[in-house]
């Protein structure tokens, strides 16, 4: 284990500062400083490596956390390395990304903060790159079948990197411009650099993968011909179909969904011209919604030169302590201040956005607001709380309804629940033979280690599908094979 006392000397959690607010806001780097390599020995070394580790229990990858806290605390990054990477494929992406359900069931939180499980991940992937300790696996035979990927996110890269290492031929398609799904334009620059995604890609193609950018399935190439091309079909592009408000104003000029304008911003940030542009400079925006978008969009309003950014959530603000409600182990909902709202604007809970409000130009001017109450049940607008707010810019981040079904239901046998998921079955199998379904598309909208999670699993189970004699280069969980759909 790792230092068998460290918990009992080390009691406070330590992470890497932010960099301060005003130097922040003039570029779109990463937020947080460099960490320092004796602070993260320390944290890790507070592990108490329990006899039953529910980190696992929160981690839906099921990733050795003990074993790399320990390698950590002995300076053994090389080896913590092949531990970290032998249950995830994509460290450098979950360990900037995920919320960290983990750290919610480690057993020190249950008196003490717990241990920075995933400061330990980023700085375990991030030395193993400085030190070219990732290299590529290509694999040592071919076995003739190939798969397609269709999407190119977390469970699509996770899904293709072990059926190729595993000896398939594998191809990933993409209907954007670059490879990456929303890790390459969903999310801002300042959580994850696309540095970290492009070192990713590399291993990959060098590993055999091969990626189709520009090719949208069912538009350019139906789905029907896909299926007839390849072996097997494993579907990963997602759930993107967003969340409206359908009330009066919502088709005025300056209304847009949160996707629309971060998409935009990403590829404003990678160099491309825009005619158009959506953009929050000198606007007084409001974002709908209190979740992880919509602090992408504050933080990138801020980046803009935003004259104000207000934050409104239709439901009751979260509790700052864990509730009775959700006990240790359980990932509770909490009040939380990420880097986007340190860096300026208001938080509003319990309001209601009841009408969006026009100039004679036709374009948003305000937002008319009303306190929330609850009746049976029902969160609706309490009578005589209105009021406006000024809003040049409003976006949408309410979450999304499912994965988009025109073209799929058209040209393939398959079926779509009442959550707008696809179907599949206990081994990813949609109710079309060989293909596949992973990740938020049929899951639903949920977090960037369950995508790699179902990726893994879901190649594994093509695999057998196939028939394949080559066993998978790393484990997949095993619970993995049995989530409830």
């Amino acid at each position: 284990m790792a230092d068998p006392k460290g918990f009992l000397k080390t009691q406070d959690r330590e992470l890497p500062a932010r960099r301060p607010v005003s130097v922040r806001l003039m570029d779109w780097k990463e937020v947080y400083e460099q960490g320092d390599a004796a602070t993260t020995r320390r944290q890790a070394g507070r592990c108490m490596d329990c006899g039953i580790p529910f980190c696992h229990h929160g981690c839906p990858l099921g990733n050795l956390i003990p074993e790399w806290n320990d390698l950590t605390w002995r300076d053994e990054g090389r080896q913590a390395i092949e531990r970290l990477h032998a249950t995830n494929n994509f460290p450098e992406f979950t360990g900037r990304l995920c919320p960290a359900p983990c750290e919610s069931s480690c057993v020190l939180g249950i008196n003490q903060p717990p241990v920075t499980i995933k400061q330990v991940e980023v700085s375990i992937i991030d030395q193993a790159f400085a030190n070219g300790w990732v290299q590529p696996h290509p694999p040592e035979r071919l076995t003739g079948k190939t798969i397609a990927v269709v999407g190119s996110g977390p469970a699509g890269l996770a899904a293709a990197q072990q059926l190729t290492r595993a000896g398939h031929t594998v191809a990933v398609y993409e209907r954007d411009d670059r490879i990456g799904g929303l890790l390459r334009y969903g999310i801002p620059d300042f959580k994850m650099e696309k540095k970290h995604l492009e070192a990713r890609l590399t291993q990959m193609m060098a590993e055999g993968t091969r990626f189709r950018a520009g090719i949208e399935i069912g538009v350019d190439i139906s789905w029907s011909d896909l299926r007839a091309r390849y072996d097997a079909v494993i579907v990963c592009t997602g759930s993107t179909v967003p969340r409206d408000l359908a009330i009066p104003g919502r088709d005025l000029d300056g209304v847009h969904f949160a996707m629309e304008y971060l998409v935009q911003q990403n590829k404003a940030g990678a160099g491309d011209d825009l005619l158009g542009q959506i953009t929050a400079e000198g606007k007084h925006v409001v974002v709908l919604g209190g979740g992880d978008t919509g602090a992408d969009c504050i933080g990138t309003a801020h980046r803009q030169g935003a004259l104000s950014v207000t934050n409104l959530a239709i439901g009751i603000q979260p509790p700052t302590e864990r509730p009775e409600h959700q006990p240790w182990p359980m990932f509770p909902t909490l009040f939380e201040v990420s880097s986007a709202h340190e860096e300026g604007g208001e938080r509003k809970y319990l309001a209601s956005t009841v009408e969006f409000l026009r100039n004679d130009s036709g374009e948003v001017r305000a937002i008319r607001v009303a306190e929330t109450e609850y009746l049976d049940g029902r969160r609706v607008p309490k009578a005589g709380t209105e009021h406006e707010i000024p809003a040049d810019l409003v976006l949408l981040a309410l979450g999304f309804t499912g994965a988009e079904p025109d073209q799929l239901l058209g040209q393939l046998d398959t079926r779509f629940d009442q959550r707008g998921n696809l179907e599949r079955d206990g081994d990813y199998q949609t109710t079309t033979p060989g293909v596949f379904v992973a990740g938020d598309a049929g899951r639903g909208q949920s977090l960037i280690v369950w995508a790699i999670a179902e990726g893994r699993a879901a190649a594994s189970a093509v695999d057998r599908y196939l028939e394949g004699s080559t066993e998978l280069p790393f484990p997949v969980k095993p619970t993995d094979r049995a989530i409830s759909v």
